[in-house]
């Protein structure tokens, strides 16, 4: 067993089905590879989903229940500590892996026996004038380490201790593995042969404001690596956004107090951050009217909501972080 893939799923079978179907279909030896579902749900439908799947696929795929701590860390170290191949790759469940990605990850480390890990390329398909959502989306295709496209060799995954099961979220948790590596003097190389498309799954209006609640596994991050989160991450805190909040705090405080000039000149402030803010998500992207109205209610409540969970996740993770 050369390989093993982890995708990590919670109750999304339609999904799951697309990226199963996709791996069944890789170029290498349907022996020298196995799928473990990691099902952080533990959901009857996924276990049969998985079996039925497993009775006709070509490679060997397994089901694994995901209990205890829940959270895409968890559900891939759930998966990979069942695995039997000496390389570990990881994908996501709303990926499709190209045919040759399993051939061309493991020839990126077979080429370089001391690499710990090597990153594939992630394609995300955008219209030509996608929303704001979509563009963020397509970050991944810039990304240096992802576990949408990760080929990772066992022995250093057991090394660093797998994946930090406190981030519970969609987060950060792929960037602290590879701090982790890094850290621990790793090298980890490119397998730009290595592709998976990652189409952008649709999501609600105002959708980035539930996304805000990530930012605290930042905190979290910083705190375990500082100097890498600020070299890799962001070299500087969002001082526009605590600029934001503290003009509109200030103009707030003043209109009570019936300083009107000071509440004029803070509310001014606030605004033209605002608009600069809502100006910057718009440009190059979708003009449509709902879009455009989400824009400008999202750019007015993004900025507090940041600055919020940034320190929920300074007192959370007992760390200075801004």
């Amino acid at each position: 067993m050369r390989v093993s893939v982890i995708v990590p799923t919670y109750r999304r079978a339609d999904l799951l089905a697309r990226c199963l179907t996709a791996l069944d279909g890789q170029a290498l030896d349907p022996t020298e590879y196995e799928v473990l579902v990691a099902d952080d749900a533990a959901s009857a439908t996924t276990r049969k989903q998985t079996e039925e799947f497993a009775a006709s696929s070509r490679a060997a795929v397994r089901y694994v229940a995901v209990t205890g701590a829940h959270g895409p860390a968890a559900a891939r170290n759930a998966g990979w500590r069942q695995a039997r191949g000496d390389v570990l790759a990881f994908t996501d469940d709303d990926t499709l892996p190209d045919p040759n990605w399993l051939t061309e990850g493991l020839a990126a480390l077979d080429a370089d026996p001391a690499a710990a890990a090597a990153a594939g390329r992630v394609v995300v398909p955008l219209p030509p004038r996608p929303t704001d959502y979509e563009r963020d989306a397509a970050g991944l295709e810039r990304a240096e380490f992802v576990t949408a496209n990760l080929f990772c060799r066992r022995d250093a995954l057991e090394a660093v201790g797998g994946f930090d099961e406190r981030f519970t979220a969609a987060w950060r948790e792929d960037s602290d593995l590879h701090f982790a590596l890094l850290g621990g003097g790793r090298r980890i190389i490119r397998a730009p042969g290595a592709v998976v498309l990652h189409p952008v799954r649709p999501a609600p209006w105002g959708v980035c404001l539930k996304q805000a609640r990530k930012i605290l596994f930042d905190a979290l991050l910083y705190k375990k690596h500082p100097g890498l989160y600020r070299r890799h991450i962001r070299r500087r805190p969002r001082w526009d956004y605590y600029l934001t909040v503290t003009a509109a705090l200030v103009a707030v405080a003043a209109a009570l107090a019936g300083a009107w000039t000071p509440a004029l000149v803070a509310f001014g402030l606030w605004a033209l951050l605002t608009a600069r803010f809502c100006f910057r998500r718009l440009r190059g992207t979708s003009l449509a009217p709902r879009h455009v109205a989400e824009m400008v209610v999202t750019s007015a409540l993004i900025p507090p909501l940041a600055v919020f969970w940034r320190c929920y996740g300074a007192v959370k993770f007992r760390v200075l972080f801004l």
